[in-house]
């Protein structure tokens, strides 16, 4: 099975082009897939058929997955068999066959134009690129309205904490900026190089999923906060002995490598309760607010399906049921006649 899985992963890297993400992804599903066959089924990979993909997906059902995560596990499926099937493992692909239970439609959840200007000026804990804190300094607007007066904060005698403190507000700065600004996805965020960024052009040059690459617009507070951040935090943080990887990366965490995908959440996490916002909030809640909000401000679909990379227009059109139900809202709660 291994070595099934290790070819499996050749294919989707070099011949599918997948994102690391999605690579994971399908090996998880291609496995537990593996293991239904061996353990409950007790049949080969070449036995596989519409009956034994049914019962697994019955089986994730009955672990009390959601319709959207068993809809993502019959994708992954229907890959997997397509490729037993091309590489002669099968006769017929049986994952041609495989639907998904029908998934119900499930309005994100977004931020008011408030808050999401709230949420990213104001975070309160330092995040260090592993899910872990270092003491708190002051918010991220301060420090980055001070960033044009080096000694106010960095002076001669001011300790090695204060310093990587200062200069993980500013990257959080940076971070958040982006999110909201450019509607990136959090693994397109840290996947960010130095030379993703086009100051003179106010864009941003992302890799999405599939590989698919897109120029997106930079708002002038996120070129702000990341001119800052590459400025002033981004020195201290990047070690002499950092490895390639992270001497290319836009955003570090405290250890010197690029900052990872939890470390982000966490620093969401954290501006979030500064801002004194109750719902729970992540990078992917400031990509819908993004969206939401270009829909509102009068942007055409196709514009918004192009900023946040949508393959297909049907996917971006969630955005326009989101307006109209904030719309809904706001009429039932003010119009005397609602």
């Amino acid at each position: 099975m291994e070595d099934l899985l290790a070819r499996y992963r050749r294919h989707l890297e070099l011949e599918r082009g997948r994102s690391a993400h999605t690579v994971r992804a399908y090996l998880r599903e291609a496995s537990t897939l593996l293991d239904h066959l061996r353990e409950v089924e007790r049949i080969e990979p070449a036995e596989i058929d519409i009956a034994a993909l049914r019962s697994w997906l019955a089986e994730r059902a009955a672990t009390g997955a959601s319709a959207a995560t068993l809809a993502r596990s019959a994708a992954a499926a229907r890959t997997f068999t397509a490729y037993l099937t091309a590489t002669g493992v099968l006769a017929h692909d049986p994952g041609s066959r495989l639907r998904p239970p029908r998934r119900g439609r499930h309005l994100p959840t977004v931020l008011t134009a408030d808050q999401a200007a709230h949420l990213v000026e104001a975070p309160t804990e330092e995040h260090d690129g592993t899910g872990h804190r270092v003491p708190g300094v002051p918010s991220a607007r301060e420090a980055l309205d001070a960033s044009t007066d080096v000694s106010a904060d960095v002076s001669a005698d001011a300790s090695e904490e204060a310093r990587i403190a200062r200069a993980v507000r500013l990257r959080d700065a940076a971070a958040l900026e982006l999110l909201y600004s450019s509607g990136l996805r959090v693994s397109e965020l840290v996947d960010l190089d130095l030379t993703s960024i086009d100051a003179d052009g106010r864009t941003v040059r992302v890799l999405g999923k599939g590989s698919k690459e897109r120029v997106v617009p930079v708002g002038l507070p996120a070129l702000r906060a990341v001119d800052a951040w590459i400025r002033e935090g981004r020195p201290v943080l990047l070690h002499e002995s950092a490895q390639p990887d992270a001497r290319a990366a836009l955003l570090l965490g405290v250890r010197g490598r690029r900052l990872n995908v939890r470390a982000v959440r966490d620093i969401v996490d954290a501006a979030a309760r500064e801002a004194g916002i109750s719902r729970h909030v992540t990078p992917h809640t400031l990509r819908h607010s993004a969206a939401t909000h270009l829909v509102e401000g009068g942007a055409d679909l196709r514009s918004v399906q192009d900023y946040l990379g949508h393959s297909s227009l049907q996917t971006t059109q969630i955005y326009t049921h989101v307006s109209a139900a904030r719309l809904r809202e706001t009429v039932e709660q003010a119009h005397p006649r609602a």
